[in-house]
């Protein structure tokens, strides 16, 4: 649900103020939260009716009506998840909390089919020459490679659609004739698809120079080797609210030294540490730039998203991380691109 900090009451707030709060919502409910933000309760409609047949009047606490033991998700669940055990549990709202117990959200069962129409674009950066998938990709730009019973970038395409964007612009140099002759204007699809010409290697951000204008909202740009479930329409909403210029999708990455690491002192050993696990957070290759983010792309010259990021920093404007929680796979090796075929049926089915 977007926006749904105005469904946040107090346990001190009456019943009166709680209904006004889900009448002006349309939520059907009420999440009764402490001065953290933790949730105590939820409180419905039925909630309200019981406790005053039961006698509690409208300028009570909301606390003496409030449903103690909700059905909650947590903020690292896939949306699948989320959906299931609605279902399973016949819920039409659950709130969603982070590890300390806080309201991060609320999921409303009919915004999973209720797709908004979006306006903002999407650009695919699909010039690269896939080097590294070796002779897969010296006939076909790797974007082409098939991933179960299709194109890899028709599937990214297909995604993209069903988050309601329809405005998709694929940034194209090497082989871009053979991505053009397959999705032409994007009418097979629904979509209105048009192309950003490299003449040259522009890097990861310079092609978005080549937008005939500077769109009005914010816009999506997505890596053309990507294969994800992310939500990019929440990702677009979290953007907005947040007041971002930029916003980068961000995912965490283990890596284990082979090695036993050893501390030094003054020449002496002062403890081995086993082969220990390194973690970081490292970029997904999605991102949310709003037009004055757009407006630091040199043009026609290659320029590649962590220098536009730092340029952001360097500027003092507001960059910020969204965490990716569903299936994400960057196919850049031979073993990346086995695993895709073997994932597509039962992830994009």
């Amino acid at each position: 649900m977007r926006h749904w900090e105005q469904v946040l009451v107090a346990p001190h707030s009456t019943l009166h103020d709680a209904l006004a709060v889900i009448d002006r919502t349309g939520s059907q409910m009420a999440l009764v939260v402490d001065a953290e933000r933790r949730l105590l309760g939820t409180l419905s409609d039925g909630d309200i009716r019981r406790a005053l047949l039961r006698g509690v009047a409208l300028g009570d606490a909301v606390e003496h009506a409030m449903h103690r033991g909700p059905v909650c998700a947590r903020a690292d669940d896939e949306r699948s998840v989320i959906l299931a055990t609605m279902r399973r549990r016949g819920l039409h709202q659950m709130p969603v909390l982070d590890a300390q117990g806080r309201v991060v959200g609320l999921e409303i069962y009919v915004d999973f089919f209720d797709t908004p129409r979006r306006e903002n674009w999407v650009v695919v950066m699909a010039g690269g020459l896939g080097t590294r998938l070796g002779a897969l990709t010296r006939e076909v730009p790797k974007p082409m490679l098939p991933v179960g019973s299709r194109p890899l970038l028709e599937t990214i395409v297909r995604c993209i659609a069903e988050h309601g964007f329809e405005r998709i612009y694929l940034a194209v140099n090497y082989k871009a004739e053979q991505i053009e002759a397959h999705f032409g204007d994007g009418s097979r699809l629904g979509l209105d698809i048009r192309y950003l010409r490299e003449q040259q290697r522009l890097g990861t951000a310079g092609a978005l120079s080549l937008l005939p204008e500077v769109p009005k909202v914010p816009l999506v740009v997505t890596n053309a080797d990507l294969l994800t479930k992310e939500d990019f329409g929440l990702m677009v909403d979290r953007h907005v609210e947040s007041g971002a210029d930029a916003t980068m999708a961000v995912r965490p990455y283990e890596m284990q030294v082979p090695f036993g690491v050893v501390r030094e002192r003054d020449g002496l050993i002062d403890g081995i540490e086993e082969k220990p696990l390194q973690r970081f957070v490292v970029s997904a290759g999605i991102y949310v730039l709003s037009p004055p983010a757009l407006a630091l792309v040199p043009r026609e010259r290659c320029f590649d998203m962590p220098a536009l990021f730092e340029e952001l920093i360097a500027r003092s404007m507001r960059a910020r991380c969204h965490h990716v929680r569903s299936y994400w796979l960057d196919i850049g090796r031979l073993p990346d691109y086995e695993r895709a075929n073997l994932d597509f049926a039962e992830v994009f089915r």
